[in-house]
């Protein structure tokens, strides 16, 4: 009985094929960088004040000092969201009384922005914001946006996978991509932030589903160690290529429409990979459609100038692994014993928390001190070292302490941003980055040490658990930053916390590093905190979880 990877061993590892599909699929992620955190500029909020209309019968003296001056980061600025009330100013004008001298403004009564606000022009010419007034009493919808687009994360993360199982991950692949790109196009016509804020939960939808079904078709195809490098350099360098795109395209284009036009236009690029990329040949195996996947196979063989032998995929002497009927297991497996519960309850708040500080970090860059738009440059690319330094990491060296040490690297550092004084604010900007590159690297360790800490028999539910935590951090993070309209310093302390509390957190979990990787519950790891009990050691490899797909799979759930 063969497997699929010795029938297809002789095409190599690293042919012209294989380089083709893996530069081509990362490629098709670059899109998910740029769209998956644009409402940093769509939604970006400029300086504002009360509008006081042409007619109000003021004087200039009098319409200068119609907004109150309130403080704003220590310094004394004008009101955002009040104004004196122009019935009182426009009778003091009329007697011919000065403002300050005759009349006290801090005893006027005041009243909110009748009459709309004025935006600075400086960074921004409309976002969002400006275009549907998102401030003051409204200021909540802007975070909300952000969530919603995290929401249709989420119930994306639910269909992606069953979609691709049944279709194909090839159709799911370009349907999903479509689907983005077509509702990104179409909130271009927004006429409502209620009708902008549903399509962007479609966008989070199709964003996700592409992005798995990317990562499925890739680990499918590629061979043994090439998928390992795959999966934790090729789609992590290319969503970061994508994201140091962002802000390219924001500095230029300072019109929100325009700017998503220009988002969205990219995503036809894509089309002509519908010639290019290949179904997976292992999906159509577990379809029982044999001559499509030794076709596929064979224009691979012929790619990479290799001769095929007469026969490749023979159903009868070809094994399906599907076809084994195994024990079913459920969620409630994941709190089966005390062991497995307490990794669980783990692993749950250890994906929240770090996904929290990612995107609260990568959300909270038009608020760092100066320009946005390099900040915002600056925060993509400290996601490159990021990565490697990870999988260096992931090769060499314990997960618990390589987790642990990247975690409470991100939070020690925005603890310290409070103490940083007012007048080295690039101090402050330094601190940010380099907690993004801590949370950065521990978030992209975390999937595979999840992925080793859970029996093979629920491997799947488990780290899709976990990842399902991650996406309600995600819809969290903006309220994080939301927090520092009132105070500015609050969204670093209350990250930095959480984020040291993880690491301490990841010391208790069991050290998977090197060890035999469980296949029962009974084999797991224990928890420091519980009786030690050693796995069996008639269990694989760990390194098997870099080389096997199912495990891969599971990771981008």
């Amino acid at each position: 009985m063969r497997d699929y990877e010795e029938a297809t061993a002789f095409l190599g590892e690293w042919g012209r094929f294989q380089r083709l599909v893996f530069f081509l699929l990362s490629a098709s992620i670059i899109p998910n960088g740029f769209n998956g955190l644009s409402i940093v500029f769509l939604a970006g909020t400029p300086e504002h004040r009360c509008a006081v209309p042409r007619g109000a019968n003021l004087s200039d003296e009098w319409r200068n000092a119609s907004i109150p001056l309130e403080l704003q980061g220590g310094r004394a600025a004008p009101s955002r969201c009040r104004r004196y009330r122009l019935a009182a100013l426009a009778n003091f004008s009329a007697l011919g009384l000065r403002p300050g001298s005759d009349v006290e403004l801090g005893s006027l009564e005041q009243e909110p922005c009748l009459d709309g606000w004025e935006y600075s022009r400086d960074v921004y010419r409309s976002t969002i914001v400006t275009e549907w007034n998102l401030v003051c009493d409204d200021d909540w919808k802007g975070p909300l946006s952000t969530s919603l687009f995290f929401v249709g994360v989420l119930l994306g993360s639910f269909v992606s996978g069953q979609l691709s199982d049944k279709f194909g991950r090839k159709n799911v692949l370009f349907a999903t991509m479509a689907m983005q790109t077509g509702f990104s196009f179409v909130q271009v016509f927004s006429t409502s932030w209620e009708m902008f804020s549903v399509f962007f939960v479609l966008v989070g939808m199709g964003q996700i589903s592409n992005y798995v079904a990317a990562f499925v078709l890739g680990t499918e195809i590629l061979g043994k160690s090439i998928r390992v490098l795959f999966c934790t350099l090729g789609v992590c360098i290319f969503y970061a290529f994508g994201y140091m795109l962002l802000p390219l395209f924001a500095y230029f284009i300072r019109d929100w429409r325009m700017l998503l036009l220009a988002l969205t236009l990219p995503g036809l690029l894509c089309i002509p990979l519908w010639w290019v990329i290949p179904e997976s040949p292992r999906w159509l195996i577990s379809q029982g459609r044999f001559q499509e996947a030794e076709d596929i196979i064979r224009k691979a063989a012929k790619m990479n100038g290799i001769t095929a032998p007469d026969v490749i995929l023979d159903p009868s002497e070809l094994q399906d692994l599907n076809s084994q009927k195994q024990q079913t297991y459920t969620i409630l497996d994941l709190m089966k014993t005390r062991n497995i519960l307490t990794i669980t309850i783990m692993s749950v708040i250890l994906w929240m928390i770090i996904s929290v500080g990612y995107f609260g970090l990568s959300l909270d860059t038009p608020n760092l001190h100066g320009d946005v738009y390099l900040n915002c440059f600056l925060s993509a690319v400290t996601e490159v070292p990021a990565y490697v330094i990870s999988w260096l990491l992931l090769r060499n060296l314990p997960r618990r302490y390589s987790m642990a040490a990247a975690l409470f690297l991100g939070g020690c550092v925005l603890l310290f941003i409070q103490l940083v004084p007012s007048h080295i604010r690039a101090l402050s900007t330094l601190l940010v980055m380099i907690g993004k590159f801590g949370i950065t690297s521990a978030f992209s360790m975390v999937y595979v040490y999840t992925a080793e800490l859970y029996p093979t028999v629920v491997r799947n539910m488990g780290v899709g658990a976990s990842s399902m935590a991650s996406r309600l951090g995600s819809i969290l993070s903006p309220y994080f930053v939301y927090l520092g309209a009132y105070d500015r310093f609050l969204p670093y302390i209350l990250m930095g916390s959480l984020t040291v509390l993880s690491g301490i957190l990841t010391l208790f979990l069991p050290e998977s590093y090197g060890m035999p990787l469980p296949d029962t519950i009974e084999q797991m790891l224990m928890v420091k905190v519980l009786e030690f009990r050693p796995a069996s050691s008639s269990t694989r490899d760990s390194k098997e979880e870099e080389e096997n797909p199912e495990i891969l799979k599971s990771t981008a759930f």
